[in-house]
């Protein structure tokens, strides 16, 4: 993203130039418009990282709590089945 305007402000400049009618004021007024954008993409990037970093931090809650999900599953399950053992032994008596 940041390529791109980089080089779309420099052939911007280009065209300026090549027209010849490019003035002091229109350079430097074009310098400001690839400054802005870069100055656009670099908040742009600074967001999509600060994104990542969130949904990172997500993903391994997420991770913790399927691990303490599977975990409570599997001691619903042992004790499920302890509990029918018990009762099958109790009506053997």
């Amino acid at each position: 993203m940041k390529r791109t305007l980089i080089r779309a402000s420099i052939l911007a400049l280009a065209v300026g130039v090549a027209g010849g009618c490019a003035t002091t004021e229109q350079i430097n007024e074009i310098k400001s418009m690839a400054q802005s954008a870069q100055s656009t993409a670099n908040a742009a990037q600074q967001r999509a990282d600060n994104a990542l970093s969130v949904a990172n931090q997500a993903l391994d809650a997420a991770r913790s709590a399927q691990s303490a999900a599977d975990a409570a599953m599997a001691c619903c399950n042992d004790n499920k089945s302890r509990l029918d053992r018990m009762f099958e032994k109790a009506m053997q008596k």
